[in-house]
C-alpha cells in the first residue's frame, strides 16, 4: 500500500492510496474472518471500520441480556473454535472477548475512525475507489483507497431505523431505539408496548417482563416461531442436519409437527403462522424465524396484538421505546 504524491495546487483533494490487496469494509465478524483469510494466504488488505473499535455493533449498541441465539459451533469464525469452558449460547461480554482474541491471533489490526463515503467501481481502469472520511479527535482528512477487489462486511443491521409515526411527537414519554435499549430495571412497574416480533423484539420483550414491567406485542405480519431446542438439540442443528438428506419443504413440514408438539398452536397467543415453511421463507423472503427463548412462557405477563406497525414501539405510562424489526 502506497500513497501518490500530489502537487501543490492538489492539497484541497483527496489523498490517494493504492492497495495491492482487497479493501475490506467493517471490522464485525464477517471483516474479521475475511480478514484473517487473507492474511494466511499471504494477501494484503485493507481493513476499514467506521467506529473506533471491533464488533462496535455488539459492543455498543446491543441490550444487556443478549446471548447467541444458536449454539457456538455454529458461530465461532474459521479456524479458531471458541474456548471449551464458554457455555453452549455465550452471552455478549463472551463474544466480544472471543472476537478480540481473534483479532489478537490472525494479528489483524483494522484502521478505526475511517466511514466510508462512498465505493465506485472505475470500469476505465477496472478498479474500485473507495473515498473515506477518517477522524483523529478533532483532525478530519479525506482518503481515495485505490484497489482491485472490495469486501463489503458491514452487517445486515448496521444502520438504525426511525419511522415516523403520526402523533408520535404529542406522546409525553420517552422515544428509544433497540439500539439503545440496555436494560428493563429502568421499566420496573411500567406498561410497555412492543412493535414487532422478530428475534430481538422477543428478547426484549421478555426482559421488562423479568423486570416487573407489563410489556405488550403489536405484530404486523405472520411470523414463523420455533423453539430453540428440540429434546435438548438445537433447532438449527436439527434443521442442518436434516436438509442433508431431505428437501427443504420436508424439513419445514417436520420442524413446524416439532414446533406443535412443544409450543403447541401459536394462534393461542394471537401469533399467525406463513404459509410458507420457515427455511423456504428464510431463503426466499430473507425473513429469520424467531426462537423462543421463554417469551411465550410468559403469556399471562404479556400480550400479542396484530398491527400495521412495522417497527418496535414500546409505549410506557412514562416512557416508549421504538425499535426496528
Amino acid at each position: 500500500m502506497f500513497s501518490f504524491p500530489f502537487s501543490n495546487q492538489d492539497f484541497l483533494e483527496p489523498r490517494c492510496v493504492w492497495v495491492n490487496g482487497p479493501v475490506i469494509v467493517g471490522a464485525g465478524p464477517s471483516g474479521l474472518a475475511a480478514a484473517a483469510g487473507l492474511k494466511e494466504q499471504g494477501v494484503p488488505y485493507v481493513l476499514l471500520e467506521r467506529a473506533d473499535c471491533i464488533a462496535s455493533l455488539w459492543q455498543k449498541r446491543t441490550y444487556d441480556r443478549l446471548k447467541l441465539h444458536l449454539p457456538k459451533q455454529f458461530y465461532h469464525l474459521p479456524k479458531f473454535p471458541f474456548p471449551e469452558h464458554y457455555p453452549e449460547y455465550p452471552n455478549k461480554k463472551q463474544f466480544i472477548d472471543y472476537l478480540e482474541s481473534y483479532a489478537n491471533h490472525f494479528n489483524i489490526k483494522p484502521q478505526f475512525n475511517e466511514c466510508v463515503e462512498s465505493a465506485k467501481y472505475d470500469e476505465g481502469c477496472r478498479l474500485w475507489r473507495v473515498k473515506i472520511v477518517s477522524t483523529n479527535g478533532s483532525t478530519r482528512s479525506e482518503v481515495e483507497y485505490i484497489c482491485q477487489w472490495l469486501v463489503v462486511a458491514t452487517g445486515e443491521n448496521v444502520e438504525r431505523v426511525m419511522p415516523e409515526i403520526e402523533g408520535l411527537q404529542n406522546f409525553g414519554g420517552e422515544v428509544i431505539h433497540a439500539s439503545d435499549y440496555k436494560s428493563g430495571e429502568n421499566f420496573r412497574w411500567k406498561n410497555v408496548l412492543v412493535v414487532g416480533c422478530g428475534n430481538s423484539g422477543m428478547e426484549v420483550s421478555l426482559d421488562p417482563c423479568n423486570h416487573d414491567a407489563k410489556p405488550s406485542m403489536v405484530v404486523r405480519s405472520s411470523v414463523h416461531v420455533l423453539p430453540r431446542e428440540i429434546r435438548g438439540k438445537s433447532s438449527f442443528e436439527l434443521a442442518m442436519l436434516m436438509l442433508k438428506w431431505l428437501p427443504v419443504w420436508l424439513v419445514d413440514k417436520i420442524l413446524l409437527f416439532l414446533t406443535w408438539m412443544i409450543l403447541g398452536k401459536i394462534e393461542k397467543y394471537s401469533l399467525k403462522r406463513p404459509s410458507v415453511g420457515p427455511l423456504e421463507l428464510k431463503n426466499t423472503q430473507r425473513k429469520t424465524p424467531v426462537l423462543d427463548i421463554g417469551a411465550l412462557e410468559k403469556r399471562f405477563s404479556f400480550s400479542f396484538s396484530f398491527s400495521f406497525f412495522f417497527f418496535f414501539f414500546f409505549f410506557c405510562s412514562s416512557s416508549c421505546w421504538l425499535m426496528r424489526n
